[in-house]
């Protein structure tokens, strides 16, 4: 295993208005890195400011999750948008986040894209390459969350950015170390046992089984550090998280924040 260390990261602030979202402590508890919702898929002003300042009370990292402007279908949906015309939307985001995590007494630490974004771009050379050239406008010291040897993970490394290799401990692989549609009937893991044995054998083999009964590769070899998610919505999140955390401690992983952010 080496000297791998290991980021638990959730999605999270994904309210909007009256729709809100329910007690979000127990699961910010269990993680070392917030994905908080800018707006465009989740999240409003009274929810970016909430939820950093719930990072910054725990210490923990904060990150940009930007995402397609698509309220109505919580970012879930390919849209196909001109990469100037995406390019300006994740530097929006990315600046509210910024905004709110300066007024908690905390720092945008990293970008992660979100559901169809995030999907796209492992493919779609036009918006991998918009997420890229956003991040380098703003700062492109900013790690950007992504799964490895996808098109966004060479986009970043060749616009001289800093790919953060990411595997789901609630998700489940293609063979192509891709993740399975939302709407396979396996897409999800929620056995928080089954995910956090799964999610210390990535750590240890960098491989995944993959649902057709595959392996596939989803890190790079001697990767220090790995980001792992919990999405907030997958049922049992908070045991999950918490389960995944003590069998990783268990096996000397240590837990670390994305470019900063206390993990005790």
């Amino acid at each position: 295993m080496g000297t791998r260390t290991v980021s638990i990261n959730t999605d999270i602030g994904e309210g909007f208005g009256v729709w809100g979202v329910g007690d979000e402590a127990p699961l910010m508890d269990q993680v070392t890195a917030a994905n908080i919702a800018c707006g465009f898929h989740a999240g409003d002003p009274d929810i970016l400011r909430r939820t950093c300042e719930m990072a910054a009370a725990r210490g923990i990292s904060v990150g940009a999750q930007v995402s397609y402007r698509d309220l109505a279908g919580f970012g879930r949906r390919f849209i196909d948008v001109p990469t100037p015309t995406l390019v300006n939307d994740i530097v929006y985001q990315i600046g509210a986040l910024q905004a709110f995590a300066r007024i908690a007494g905390t720092v945008v630490s990293y970008v992660k894209a979100h559901g169809a974004l995030y999907n796209t771009a492992a493919r779609h050379p036009g918006q991998a390459h918009a997420i890229a050239e956003a991040i380098g406008l703003v700062d492109p010291d900013l790690p950007v969350l992504c799964q490895y040897d996808t098109v966004l993970w060479h986009t970043a490394l060749d616009a001289g950015l800093t790919p953060q290799a990411e595997v789901f401990i609630d998700r489940s692989y293609t063979d192509e170390g891709l993740l399975v549609p939302r709407s396979h009937p396996d897409a999800l893991v929620v056995d928080p046992s089954a995910a956090a044995k799964r999610a210390v054998d990535m750590v240890v083999t960098g491989s995944v089984d993959a649902v057709d009964g595959g392996t596939a590769t989803v890190l790079p070899d001697g990767a220090a550090t790995i980001a792992m998610c919990v999405h907030s919505d997958t049922p049992g999140a908070v045991d999950i998280a918490r389960q995944t955390r003590e069998l990783l401690g268990r096996n000397d992983v240590a837990l670390v924040g994305i470019g900063g952010g206390r993990h005790d």
